[in-house]
């Protein structure tokens, strides 16, 4: 919810003079099934990709599988064979792989005491769940049209910095959180943003300017510094975020 509006920030800094939202779906911690099955004539998402408007369309779906993924990326397909459409891979709600998280009380989570080896062997699943799925839709369009955003592990790389004590301003894994479930603070938001921009326009976000909020904040430049190249060494290092 709070990516779209950063992400117009980053392009403005970065002297992209054309970038335009073309459109927003929103309902709070959804499948992508979910804005699939909104009737037709409240739809705005289908009717811009029928008109051929949108030439990136970014889905953040909690869990996979997820086949409302699979009906947009063909519809934007269809109509826009140059059509790219992100994935965002996410850090794990509560801290744990549970598919099924919402239909039950969750185990009590202390993220502080958590270790890099810990949150590898955590999210190693779901990571290779995304990029399985995202492969297997693009052999079924016959082209690399999906791809991964790979919020998730950037996320884990800041965790340990944090945890190595090399994040300035952060001292603890949870200034990273506002809550159990893990809605995101100001650093965890812009990384994301990051993340977003490298995988959009396939460059660095290393050098942008300093947004305000994270001047604010302790750390301020040097944080932000950190937060863009562990965002572009991520979005590098994912064979499947489109950029070489």
């Amino acid at each position: 919810m709070f990516m779209p509006k950063m992400l117009a920030e980053l392009a403005a800094s970065a002297g992209i003079k054309d970038h335009q939202q073309a459109g927003v779906s929103s309902i709070g911690g959804s499948y992508v099934f979910q804005h699939w099955n909104v009737a037709d004539d409240k739809n705005t998402l289908k009717t811009a990709l029928r008109g051929g408007q949108v030439d990136v369309l970014t889905l953040s779906p909690i869990y996979l599988p997820d086949d409302g993924i699979e009906s947009f990326a063909k519809l934007g397909f269809e109509h826009r064979p140059d059509i790219r459409v992100t994935i965002q891979e996410f850090w794990l709600p509560f801290d744990v792989f549970d598919v099924n998280y919402k239909k039950k009380k969750p185990e009590p989570v202390d993220r502080n005491a958590r270790t890099v080896a810990e949150l590898r062997s955590i999210n190693e699943p779901y990571y290779k769940s995304m990029d399985d799925h995202v492969r297997a839709l693009n052999k079924q369009l016959g082209k690399d049209v999906v791809f991964v955003v790979p919020v998730g592990q950037a996320s884990l790389a800041l965790r340990a910095k944090i945890i190595a004590g090399e994040a300035p301003g952060l001292k603890q894994q949870n200034d990273l959180f506002t809550d159990a479930i893990g809605h995101a603070t100001a650093p965890l938001q812009w990384l994301t943003a990051y993340c977003h921009f490298a995988v959009i326009y396939r460059r660095t976000p290393v050098g942008l300017a300093c947004p305000q909020a994270l001047r604010q904040h302790p750390g301020g430049e040097a944080l932000n510094s950190l937060l863009q190249q562990l965002a572009w060494d991520a979005v590098k290092a994912h064979p499947l975020s489109g950029v070489p």
